[in-house]
């Protein structure tokens, strides 16, 4: 309501009453006049110097205009032959204040976060002589001609802040006119006007129902009603798609004349991209050029937006930039250079109308984001005199180049402060980090405020005009001061007010001043914000504010004046009270003088000189220039002592007296920056090596954390096995760094020698170097050691490459020369040398050389840069020469020679390679024949300097103009790309990690980013558009094109220019010749061939998966898919990508498909899991095993088809996590198939019973594993790799012969196996996600599949080929059977089970519950029902019955007997045919099923964990195996019943089991409540609430639970009733316990507190407070009398708390007796395990630390044995006696459960890695167990120690224990 005084516009200059000049600001020449054109007042803005001469509204920067009208209407006239500039300011949502700019004087476009810069070029009125006098020379920018005009100029506020800076536009803050103009007015609104029309004229056009009407009064320039409006005034509309040509507004009558005599402006065609993000960095590369193919629909730009005029005129100057002309000349004469003296050029466009159109959706590179910067190694820059502490200690923040980068020196974590444009020369941070200043140095020096806990930058200032140096906050934070140069080369001081930038995001200046003094650091005094003092060459200074003005005052050195001061600062230890006469501030100098001075008296009153010690003046290294004292770069000072850095390398702590040292570190080279940490424990070092480094004052303990190069690094390399990477640099050395840590590993210097260019050895752990004076080394990275050193070129080595076997080495050189090199030993000898084979020049490196994936053939630029070779890897003979200079035989506008800068070949399941030109160009050619592919145009404002691709073809990456381009390799998109900045200078190169996950660019640091694209991009429809990409391999031309040579045939020249060397044929007589030639020739893949008559069927065919081993031919297979014909239309054929592929490589997980989930019951998503498995453990030999699994008590209900049985032969199998059970229902007896890791989806069973098939998908760094059981020997035949995701299906053919297994949504593939040697046969991709697959059992070869969308595909193994291939037939479904009955929508129904009946008749079943029968000869569908209300998941047909699961827990039994003749004769169904004939509901969604011949008996698996056994005759359901479907969270045994034990877990129920038979023999359910805890009480003979007829006989004991809703209900298992509830918390219950003899419940909360209940009389007899806020974990008790330390109570009993804290409390509950007896706290780190969370309060550490587990030892009496989170993995044994910690064991993971054996010494740990650990109580040594697919939740031993129980989400393994 507050805008609606905005509507329908704002009249700015009447609204504010500029007459008045109260509300606004008028500065130099601004004066009103009467113009007589406009006959109205205008204001008229003179001035030699625009920024002195300007209207601003509001009057001052603190106000707003708060105008919130989307367009901006400015109604101004450029005075001719002058410059003008108008400055806007516009607020976004987020408050972010965005200037806008427009001017005549700006050269070029410019764009940052928060300026937008757009030049402005004026044009002249029609038919006068200066306008065609200027028309030729319009690539300048300059002043307004003199015939310049009225204009009305019209700015969408949404769009340019949408389009450039991806912001929303909330409000206009200010507006500022300055000289040299005519304003009239400025207006504001949410309507686009239109000037010149009538209301009736726009009605007539229908532009009021597209939001334009016409210009209002106030508005609108005076017109004669004989006139038209364009020919007297401009209008400019930006961006150009608002405009809607006035000079021509009605569509009728239609526009007659010559066009050769009315040019007209060709309007620029429209992109929507007003949600790509990437525009905001690179705004070139947003729009294409105009097209230049005839006939080809060009849908994007080439030039930036523009400012669009009517007959507007766009024109590029010489270095490529946009400019604006308004009003271009009815006829334009340019003047072409190019085509010499005298030559003319008339150019005419024609006008096109636009119309009102809709914009559509962009296409964008997902995930957008898709890199983030991980880590960077590298420090400084433009300086290494800064890096600060953080107020905690935890974080380092320093410099790097462009960024800032702030660590984490525990974890090595990072965070980046990214918005520099040139080196960073200088930060400061304030005392409470809650703001960061960065001032870059260079030309353009900035300073950048940021929110140092979120990274935003909150504002941005440019003051001084180059060589910022300093920057210092005050120490409230309110002032910032900082040094820099003026215009002069003077230094220049600014103190701006930063109070208020945190809420405002603006900062103001206070004061500046200027001197000719030298300043090299300056502080602001801790005391008074208005008080500084600086230092510098020959002279100190202390400096004052007052009444704005900054003033400053010498302090008298005397005899010291001709010291270079370095570093400055305060006293510390005083505060704002004390007299300042009491503070001294120090200063030191090069020559090592440490001077006090007085601050009142401007004085020196005390000076120290710093000498080295004596025994270490010897030692200094002699390249440090330490002079006569020690040459002081930076000293910090605190209360206890001061900091010294040096030229000598050191690192010096002194007393405040300075007598002598306390610490000293030596480091590699200078210290230049040194800083305290706020406690006065840490001492932050950097040096000038680029080393950063962190002195722990109390333990003397120094830990280098960063490492880095400090010259530009010109190349780097990464073994793929071992994940280093090895980089060399200008500074002479070659490093080798860990992937993971980003730390150091080896470092080679070459001191008289530069390297250049590196390489890793594709297998071993060695590289190769090259050098700039033409050697080759090859080094041994774990020997540290030179193999081989050769000097075959006499220039510098700008290439080096392997062959991807590591049998070949080649070099090449920048003076033409190319070297072959044997690998196969260490000697690395020499095989063949050419000269003047590679194109001269050092441009081409570092990766001059390019090598197949294969390794036949390598590719390079030459013999000169218009060519590129392709020879034989092992020869060196030429194969194949490329011509590029004349690849675009269209255009023959072009006069340059292009040449070519970077050659890169793609994998193998592209079979391209990759050009890049020095006209920014990027060429695809495909690598066997050398025909140009495609070709993609300014790829980057400069040329590129490095490419790569990803493993599987999707992406590209390219560096140029300091950014780095992430592209869709395809260029289906909108926008085919995303740009990322942060690199200050070139990039060198770039490579993507052999995992995929990782990317490296190199310049001057190394950045690793994490690549974030974990899909495939969209799969090119259509509709979509090739972003700048000309595909010659498509194109209708290509028949000229083809030839029938491997030598791309050369077209004649289009150019006069010379070339150097004409290009060479190749040898056709090479001994590496390429002779498949059919790709030339053949179709696209992607072609339709219809039989006459035909009907085209729409078949979506989804992503191919890169293949795994490509085929022979250089092509990928095409494989004909046939459809069988349909009610008698003729067949469709189409073509699908299918290759032969190897199972035994083993791939990394496929990039998946950009779908949703399936919503369907059927489809199988893997269970949420946080840990994998310990990739770290200790496994003993089978027969040292100290456990051996003796059973697995559940089935997992989320798997799908995982149980199998058989009828005849009684085999029974099912899965349990990742496990394969195999039991005898007879004798109950289990056997174990354990070989998977994660967990099992599905099994699959051979017709003869005897291999089973079984498959895990994948998590983590698990990939999906496939194995293969030998069931009679129980061993594991085969296991394989299969390129899925997840598999949802796999079932054998009926011979066996083939496997078939189906991906999940992410894959959405089909791999078809051999059985005889498992290979891949052949693979395809299906469009949507399948949910089953079933072979045909009545036919040979042929199977189905269902899957979303109602997608039902018949399926042919085409065997008759040599190469095995699928054909496939897409089934058309009918309408209805689409529908729900549920919802009215159409198209939501998928497809989710079919199974095979006799006759040719399929069943199909729906996820609306319907069945549906098809005849499988026609592949149609004759009748369908209503089966269920729910997912129909499983169909079972047997001898005229079917039996239809479903989710919905229904099991019904159909009688289809009929089904057969209503198929062949049309009939209806007799009585009886089709009824339901019997139902049956169980205890969740149907998992699994499995019947007999007959459907009279089966075996049904469930979702809750339940395999059921059914008879229909009987209609009976029996339990065989039973389960948790939740996480166990407890179990217990009791001596007195040791044959039962209990268990409890989050679905509510408490369960007792039969530990013989595994039998669930009891279950009391709770719902809505999950049960968190148990205990079973102790043996006693007074035991509460029994009689005394029940002592006679064996009793069951009590047991108690405790729940999330606070209660603690026990239970009497005789009597199979709950006895007693208690409700002792308010919150969830965490632990719980009986005392020794039962009569007490101890229960413990997530609150803390703990309550001692009654089970007699049900009361809370006592609340314990000691651990309130922190959780308790457990509670042990024990029956100890140990009088020797002191407790004469009877029993002890201690409780455990998540905080690390354990109280021990001594008990006699009959006298009501209970006293703390000891108190436990463990130390631990101020982090989390993985070092990136801090430590936090309350309930948040149950999610961030392991839990605190302590327990009595059974061996020893006094001792506590305690597991938790600490300074390291241990278990800790306490002495209460002693009261210490009298040993430790270490421990290779966490602990998260903890058991004593109580007969034996063993203990028993679980982990979150999936692992159980026996140890030995004694000696602490341990082994490792595997089995359960979940971090393991409980441990717990039997009474008599012979069994150990396990529990790991809903898994409970029991254990027999054999030591």
């Amino acid at each position: 309501m507050s805008h609606l005084w905005q509507h329908p516009y704002v009249n700015v200059f009447k609204h504010f009453n500029l007459s008045s000049w109260k509300k606004s600001t008028k500065e130099g020449e601004v004066a009103s006049s009467m113009d007589k054109q406009l006959k109205g007042t205008v204001y008229k803005i003179t001035g030699s110097i625009p920024a002195g001469n300007y209207i601003q509204l509001p009057k001052t920067s603190s106000q707003s205009l708060g105008l919130s009208g989307r367009y901006f209407y400015l109604l101004f006239k450029p005075i001719p032959s002058k410059y003008f500039v108008v400055h806007i300011d516009l607020v976004t949502p987020d408050n972010l204040v965005v200037r806008l700019s427009f001017s005549n004087l700006f050269k070029e476009f410019k764009a940052t976060s928060t300026w937008l810069q757009f030049p402005f070029l004026c044009n002249t009125d029609r038919g006068c002589a200066f306008g065609y006098a200027s028309a030729g020379n319009k690539e300048k920018a300059g002043p307004a001609p003199i015939s310049s005009r009225w204009t009305v100029l019209c700015l969408d506020f949404h769009y340019i802040l949408s389009m450039y800076l991806n912001r929303k536009f909330s409000y206009m803050k200010s507006v500022k006119l300055c000289a040299n103009m005519l304003v009239r007015n400025i207006f504001t609104s949410d309507f686009l006007y239109e000037p010149g029309l009538t209301v009736e004229e726009v009605k007539k056009a229908g532009g009021i129902s597209n939001g334009m009407s016409p210009m209002p009064r106030e508005m609108a320039f005076p017109l004669m009603k004989t006139d038209n409006w364009s020919d007297h005034y401009d209008l400019i509309r930006f961006p150009a798609e608002l405009s809607s040509n006035p000079t021509q507004p009605m569509p009728y009558p239609p526009c007659k004349g010559n066009p050769d005599e009315n040019p007209r402006h060709v309007v620029p065609r429209l992109v929507d991209v007003s949600r790509c993000t990437t525009e905001k960095v690179s705004l070139i590369h947003s729009q294409t050029s105009l097209p230049k193919l005839p006939g080809k629909k060009i849908t994007v730009t080439k030039e930036l937006p523009s400012v669009n005029v009517h007959d507007l005129s766009i024109s590029r100057d010489d270095n490529g930039e946009v400019h604006i002309y308004a009003n271009p000349s009815d006829q334009v004469v340019v003047h072409r250079p190019d085509h010499g003296p005298g030559k003319v050029q008339k150019s005419a466009t024609k006008r096109i109308v636009e119309d009102f159109s809709t914009k559509k959706e962009c296409k964008t590179l997902l995930p957008d984001p898709i890199l983030q910067l991980k880590r960077i190694i590298g420090y400084g820059g433009a300086s290494h005199k800064y890096c600060l502490w953080s107020s905690d200690g935890k974080v380092v923040v320093y410099p790097c180049h462009a960024v800032v980068v702030a660590m984490n020196v525990n974890s090595g974590h990072q965070r980046f402060f990214i918005g520099h444009t040139d080196k960073v020369s200088c930060v400061s941070l304030t005392i409470n980090d809650a703001l960061l200043a960065t001032g870059q140095t260079g030309s353009m020096s900035v300073v950048r405020v940021w929110n140092f806990r979120t990274g935003e930058c909150l504002a941005m200032c440019k003051t001084h005009v180059h060589s910022l140096h300093a920057l210092c906050f005050s120490l409230s934070g309110n002032v910032l001061c900082g040094v820099g140069k003026d215009g002069h080369s003077k230094n220049m001081i600014v103190l701006w007010n930063t109070s208020k930038v945190s809420k405002t995001r603006e900062i103001t200046v206070i004061s500046k001043a200027h001197t000719d003094v030298d300043i090299q650091c300056m502080k602001i005094a801790p005391f008074d914000e208005t008080r500084l003092v600086s230092c510098g060459r020959d002279n100190v200074r202390l400096w004052r504010v007052k009444d704005g003005c900054l003033r400053s005052g010498p302090v008298h050195l005397a005899e010291y004046h001709n010291m270079e001061f370095t570093d400055v600062c305060f006293e510390a230890g005083y505060n704002a009270r004390k007299d300042p006469a009491d503070r001294l501030v120090y200063a030191c100098s090069r020559t090592g003088y440490i001077v006090e001075i007085d601050y009142q008296k401007l004085s020196i009153r005390h000076v120290r000189r710093l000498l080295p010690n004596a025994g270490k003046s010897k030692q200094e290294k002699q390249s440090f220039n330490s002079g006569g004292g020690i040459s002081i770069n930076g000293m910090k000072i605190n209360e206890s002592f001061c900091v010294t850095g040096s030229d000598d390398g050191y690192l010096r702590l002194w007393p405040l007296d300075f007598s002598r040292v306390f610490l000293e570190a030596v480091h590699e080279g200078p210290v230049t920056a040194v800083d305290i940490s706020a406690d006065g424990t840490k001492v932050l070092a950097g040096t000038s090596s680029g080393n950063l480094g962190v002195l722990d004052v109390c333990s003397r303990d120094y830990t280098t954390i960063m490492r880095s190069h400090t010259k530009k690094i010109t190349s780097l390399s990464v073994d793929p096995y071992r994940k280093h990477i090895v980089t060399v640099a200008e500074d002479h050395t070659i490093r080798v760094w860990d992937s993971d840590s980003l730390q150091q590993l080896y470092d080679f210097s070459a001191p008289k020698e530069c390297p250049c260019v590196v390489c890793y050895h594709p297998l071993g752990q060695i590289f190769s170097c090259g050098f700039e004076g033409g050697t080759v080394k090859v080094f041994n990275v774990s020997t540290t050691s030179m193999l081989a050193e050769h000097r075959q070129h006499w220039g510098k080595v700008i290439g080096l490459a392997y062959s991807p076997n590591g049998d070949y080495m080649y070099s090449v050189g920048s003076l033409g020369s190319i070297a072959l090199y044997d690998c196969s030993d260490n000697s690395y000898e020499l095989i063949r040398l050419l000269g003047n084979t590679v194109a001269r020049g050092e441009k081409f490196g570092p990766d001059a050389v390019a090598v197949s994936p294969r390794g036949e053939y390598i590719a390079f630029i030459g013999p000169t840069e218009y060519t590129i070779s392709v020879a034989s890897g092992r020869s060196l003979d030429e194969v194949m020469r490329i011509d590029i200079t004349h690849m675009n035989v269209v255009d023959n506008s072009r006069t340059e020679v292009d040449s070519a800068l970077k050659v890169v070949y793609t994998p193998e399941s592209l079979n391209q390679l990759l050009v890049t030109t020095a006209s920014n160009k990027l060429l695809k050619f495909n690598a066997k024949t050398g025909r140009l592919l495609a070709e993609v145009e300014h790829i980057h404002r400069t040329p590129c300097t490095s490419l790569d691709t990803t493993a599987d073809g999707c992406y590209l990456a390219t560096a140029g103009d300091r950014v780095v381009k992430i592209w869709d390799y395809n260029m289906n998109l909108d926008i085919n790309f995303q740009v990322f900045i942060g690199h200050s200078e070139a990039i060198n190169q770039v490579q993507f990690m052999p995992d995929g996950q990782s990317f490296l660019s190199a310049g001057e640091a190394l950045y690793l980013w994490d690549f974030l694209a974990d899909k495939q991009p969209t799969p090119y429809l259509p509709e979509g558009r090739n972003y700048q990409e000309r595909d010659w391999f498509h194109s209708k031309d290509n028949t000229d094109i083809v030839t029938n040579s491997p030598v791309r045939r050369v077209f004649d020249s289009f150019t006069d220019l010379p070339r150097q060397t004409p290009p060479k044929p190749a040898k056709y007589d090479s001994p590496v010749r390429i002779d498949d030639l059919s790709s030339i020739h053949r179709a696209s893949d992607t072609d339709e061939v219809n039989s006459e008559g035909s009907v085209k069927e729409a078949v979506i065919v989804g992503p191919r998966i890169p293949p795994q081993k490509a085929p022979s031919s250089d092509e990928d297979e095409a494989v004909v898919i046939i459809s069988k014909s349909f009610q008698g239309e003729s067949p469709h054929v189409r073509q699908v990508k299918s290759s032969n592929i190897s199972s035994e490589s083993n791939t990394q997980k496929q990039k998946s498909v950009h779908v949703e989930k399936p919503s369907v019951h059927k489809h199988f998503i893997q269970r949420e899991k946080s840990h994998s498995l310990a990739q770290r453990r200790y496994t003993a030999p089978p027969n040292q095993a100290g456990l051996k699994l003796k059973s697995v008590i559940g089935y997992n209900g989320n798997g799908r088809g995982n149980m199998v049985w058989q009828p005849d032969s009684g085999l029974f199998i099912y899965t349990s996590g990742c496990v394969v059970i195999v039991e005898d229902l007879n004798t109950s007896s289990q056997q174990f198939l354990q070989g998977h890791v994660e967990e099992i989806s599905t099994i699959a069973l051979q017709s003869d019973c005897q291999v089973l098939a079984s498959v895990s998908g994948t998590f983590e760094q698990s990939a999906c594993q496939l194995c293969v059981w030998d069931l009679p020997q129980l061993v594991c035949k085969r296991s394989l790799t299969p390129p899925h995701c997840e598999v949802v299906s796999l079932a054998y053919s009926r011979d066996d012969r083939f496997l078939l297994s189906v991906g999940d949504y992410r894959d959405c593939s089909v791999v078809v196996w051999s059985t005889y040697d498992y290979t891949v046969l052949t693979q395809s991709t299906a469009a949507k996600p399948i949910h089953e697959v079933r072979w045909d059992p009545y036919t040979a070869n042929e199977f189905a599949s269902v899957g979303a969308g109602g997608n039902l595909l018949f399926w042919l193994l085409d065997e008759t080929s040599p190469n095995v291939s699928l054909n496939v037939h897409e089934a058309r479904v009918p309408s209805d059977l689409l529908r729900s009955h549920v919802t009215a929508s159409p198209f939501v129904t998928d497809f989710t089970s079919l199974e095979y009946a006799g006759g040719s008749v399929l069943y199909v079943a729906t996820s609306s519950g319907r069945v549906s029968a098809w005849d499988t000869r026609s592949n149609t569908c004759f009748i369908h029902w209503e089966a269920d209300f729910s997912d129909i998941d499983f169909l079972v047909c047997r001898h005229g019955r079917l039996l239809t699961a479903s989710s919905g827990r229904n099991l019904r039994l159909w009688s289809v007997q009929d089904i057969e003749g209503l198929k062949s004769h049309g009939e209806s169904l007799h009585n009886g045919g089709l009824t339901m004939e019997d139902e049956m509901s169980l205890d969740g969604a149907v998992a699994s099923i499995a019947f007999d011949d007959i459907l009279e008996m089966g075996i049904v698996g469930t979702s809750s964990g339940t395999l059921w056994y059914i008879n229909w005759s009987e209609r009976t359901s029996i339990r065989l195996v039973s389960g948790h479907s939740k996480q166990v969270n407890g179990v217990g045994m009791s001596v007195a019943c040791p044959n039962h034990f209990v268990t409890c877990a989050d679905d509510g129920s408490l369960r007792v089991w039969s530990v013989a038979d595994r039998e669930q023999v009891l279950q009391f359910q709770v719902t809505d409540q999950k049960c968190s805890c148990l205990t079973v009480s102790p043996e006693s003979r007074d035991r509460p609430g029994r009689s005394g007829n029940q002592a006679g006989r064996p009793q069951m004991p009590y047991v108690a639970g405790g729940y999330t809703d606070g209660t603690v209900r026990m239970f009497d298992i005789d009597k199979v009733e709950m006895v007693l509830k208690l409700h002792p918390h308010a919150v969830s219950v965490t632990a719980i316990s009986f005392s020794d003899h039962g009569r007490m419940i101890l229960s413990g909360g997530s609150d803390g507190l703990i309550a001692v209940s009654s089970p007699t009389t049900g009361l809370t007899v006592r609340v314990i407070t000691d651990h309130k806020g922190a959780h308790i974990t457990n509670f042990d008790v024990t029956a100890s009398q140990e009088q020797e330390f002191g407790v004469s109570a009877p029993v002890l009993w201690l409780a455990c708390s998540i905080d690390r804290r354990v109280s021990v409390w001594s008990a006699d509950w009959s006298k009501d007796f209970c006293e703390l007896v000891d108190w436990l706290t463990f130390p631990a780190p101020a982090y989390a395990p993985e070092g990136s969370v801090k430590l936090k309060s309350g309930q948040d550490l149950q999610n961030t630390l392991p839990p605190s587990l302590a327990k009595f030892s059974t061996d020893e009496p006094d001792i506590i044995v305690y597991i938790g989170y600490g300074m390291q993995r241990q278990v800790s044994f306490y002495s209460m006696a002693q009261r210490k910690v009298v040993r430790t064991a270490a421990l290779t993971h966490w602990g998260t459960c903890l058991d004593i054996c109580p007969t034996g010494s063993l203990m028993a740990l679980g982990s979150k890695e999936r692992l159980v650990k026996l140890m030995d109580y004694y000696e602490g040594s341990f082994q490792d167990f595997t089995g359960m697919n979940d971090s393991m939740q409980v441990v717990k031993f039997s009474p008599d120690g012979r069994l150990l129980f396990t529990a790991a989400h809903s898994e409970i393994f029991v254990w027999e224990v054999l030591v």
